[in-house]
């Protein structure tokens, strides 16, 4: 079997996984943040979790710009920097905002995500910088590629304004959780969750390609319905949240 065929069934099955791991999330929260519980056997520090399990994106990106096979172009190299600077950040600067929790993050979650992140690396990178047949710099001109960068950036901006956020409150607050407030948060119980998804809704049309489409799916599978959870556990815990807020999307869900 080559590779190329190998790689074409991967993406097959890589969208019925985030189908399979759409439904389960509906019924039970992953085990880490304020969903941690008992159970689940060896944990590690969440700070150190989070770095081993995010640190294997850039990583695997890396390595299939290095081996691939395409011409390097602007236009790859601003797809390998959009990658890098996201979980660079992801991986090696957000973990140290994280509240810690006595019971850390779950071996099992720390192996699940970081499996993940090494198969999205490669199916992102190989697919962009071999199997791609190339991206000329013509395509920096492309609607696609501008719509789908423009995108990116307002998503990772979400992103970070909420989780500094999240941030300061963690900072502030003696104990627990606290409702937040501001910015998106006037409309969303999970702004940063939707920034994400911006994100990688971006990078789909940006790259224009399967491997980035099944990213954005898999990402709407995971944080969907997380979002939920959120949302239903702020209620559940502050009578007075405010109740013009939306799990994921402004004035719709």
């Amino acid at each position: 079997m080559s590779e190329l065929t190998f790689f074409n069934g991967f993406i097959i099955v890589w969208f019925w996984l985030a189908v399979v791991a759409f439904l389960s999330l509906l019924f039970f929260a992953a085990p880490y943040g304020r969903y941690v519980r008992r159970g689940w056997g060896f944990a590690v520090n969440n700070r150190l979790g989070w770095v081993i399990m995010e640190s294997a994106a850039p990583l695997a990106f890396a390595v299939c710009f290095f081996i691939g096979g395409n011409a390097i172009t602007v236009t790859t190299l601003v797809f390998l920097g959009l990658w890098e600077a996201h979980y660079l950040h992801r991986a090696f600067i957000y973990p140290f905002s994280l509240r810690l929790h006595s019971r850390g993050v779950p071996l099992v979650v720390v192996g699940v995500v970081l499996l993940f992140n090494m198969a999205n690396g490669y199916l992102n990178g190989r697919y962009i910088f071999t199997f791609s047949g190339g991206y000329s710099n013509q395509w920096l001109g492309d609607p696609r590629f501008i719509v789908g960068v423009v995108l990116f950036i307002i998503g990772f901006i979400i992103n970070r304004s909420a989780d500094q956020t999240l941030h300061k409150l963690a900072k502030t607050a003696d104990s627990g959780y606290k409702i937040p407030y501001g910015g998106l948060y006037r409309w969303l119980s999970c702004p940063n969750y939707f920034g994400e998804v911006v994100i990688w809704t971006g990078w789909a049309v940006a790259t224009w390609s399967l491997p980035g489409l099944a990213f954005a799916v898999w990402t709407a599978a995971n944080l969907v319905p997380r979002a939920r959870s959120h949302h239903a556990w702020y209620r559940q815990h502050f009578p007075d949240y405010p109740s013009q807020r939306r799990a994921l999307l402004p004035g719709i869900w």
